[in-house]
């Protein structure tokens, strides 16, 4: 990457980090230092310095560096800039969908579409390959359901790593033929995503690679936490009222939980927190099973099946900590139907004319099931969080062509479409 592109890159800056923790136990691991999950088997959480960062960096410098995720560095754990491996990681929009909001309420989109590969994927694999780069990570491994896989393959080419992929056997061919362009070897697997990640985990010690499943490195979080603190920039340090977003393995919840969270102890945030909303299929909810039920962890969801792919994800490692965001930002988990995100995803591109993904179309129907079991008012302001671009997925069929070889009668063109 160019220096000339980004001014954020051109010297090494200092970061904050003190150390890891356990996210269940709160026990502390080194920093510097190779980590899968902690010795509970649990995710580990990266912590900073936080008076550091406050004495090291303001909002008002922040504004006036690139838009970008590298805007937020000292908020990151890259400590040499030689180690930063970046495809423009640029801001994503907020996108107000005035046609369709309810009362007083702003309804915005997060796009999240317009990053590297086209996906959110980008964030969190973006600081997950930088970081094993830092720390001398050569062959890397994890499974997918598409997308992530598709960022792991981008930026591993980009880090000169080897990395290899494995993806249920019905994930788009969009997806597979994307991984393996962009330089990733690639298996499908007769399975889900947690057989896809078992082969992983198994195949570590036989092979040397390192497992870059959700959540069993600590980095993705990091780089998912970039949503929440470009949220809150955007917004002018301040939040919304509700956050929807497609929850799978969940790192983007909990990173931006720990984000605002971040902000709060900084002083940059003051007041009450967004709520945060866990939206799954209703084919495979094993976190809104889990919230309803009042319990920490979520059992295996059997037969998982979903036309949101991206959601499809039977068990997740960091459940409790999906679980404890909702319930700390007094939010809530919802389930939707497979009918429901079709029409959603339907009714926002032909009423706004903006094309969504099937995970981010069910943040549209959860709204819009939340507003009418008045879980959410029609006076609030609600961020749905679109995480691709919906031009990675297999679209309906359009009308047949026109045949123009003779004259139009232009009356029944019309009338064919009234």
């Amino acid at each position: 990457m160019s220096n000339d592109s980004n001014a954020n890159l051109t010297a090494d800056r200092p970061t904050f980090v003190t150390h890891l923790e356990c996210g269940m136990e709160g026990d502390r691991y080194e920093a510097d230092t190779v980590h899968g999950l902690s010795k509970a088997g649990k995710p580990l959480l990266v912590r900073y310095d936080l008076e550091g960062i406050g004495k090291a960096v303001t909002r008002e410098e922040l504004a006036s560096r690139p838009a970008d995720l590298w805007r937020y560095r000292e908020f990151l754990p890259v400590r040499k800039t030689e180690n930063i491996v970046s495809l423009g990681e640029i801001q994503t929009p907020l996108i107000e969908l005035p046609r369709l909001r309810a009362g007083k309420g702003t309804l915005l989109v997060k796009d999240e579409g317009r990053l590297p590969t086209g996906s959110f994927k980008a964030r969190g694999l973006c600081l997950a390959v930088c970081m094993a780069k830092e720390l001398g990570i050569q062959r890397v491994a994890m499974p997918t359901n598409g997308n992530a896989g598709a960022a792991l393959a981008a930026y591993g080419s980009r880090a000169g790593m080897e990395s290899y992929i494995f993806c249920p056997a019905d994930t788009p061919e969009v997806n597979v033929r994307e991984i393996a362009a962009q330089g990733a070897k690639v298996w499908r697997v007769n399975g889900l995503i947690n057989d896809c990640g078992r082969i992983v985990g198994q195949g570590k010690e036989a092979t040397g690679w390192f497992d870059f499943s959700t959540l069993k490195e600590p980095y993705r979080i990091e780089g998912k936490k970039t949503m929440g603190l470009e949220l809150a920039d955007q917004m002018g340090w301040t939040v919304p009222d509700t956050i929807f977003y497609p929850t799978g393995g969940g790192t983007g919840l909990i990173g931006m939980w720990k984000a605002f969270n971040e902000l709060k102890e900084l002083g940059w945030l003051t007041g009450k927190l967004p709520r945060m909303v866990a939206v799954q299929a209703s084919g495979c909810a094993p976190m809104v099973k889990a919230w309803e039920a009042g319990v920490e962890h979520a059992e295996l969801w059997e037969n998982a099946h979903t036309v949101a792919a991206g959601i499809r994800v039977p068990v997740a490692v960091g459940d409790f900590l999906i679980l404890r965001a909702v319930r700390e930002s007094g939010g809530f988990a919802i389930a939707v139907d497979d009918d429901a995100i079709v029409a959603g995803l339907e009714e926002v591109s032909k009423t706004e004319g903006f094309l969504m993904c099937p995970e981010g179309a069910a943040t549209y129907a959860a709204w819009k099931k939340a507003l009418a079991g008045g879980l959410v008012s029609p006076d609030e302001t609600a961020v749905l969080f679109n995480c691709a671009s919906g031009l990675k997925y297999e679209l309906p069929r359009a009308d047949d062509a026109l045949d123009c070889t003779g004259p139009i009668d232009y009356g029944k063109l019309v009338a064919a479409h009234a």
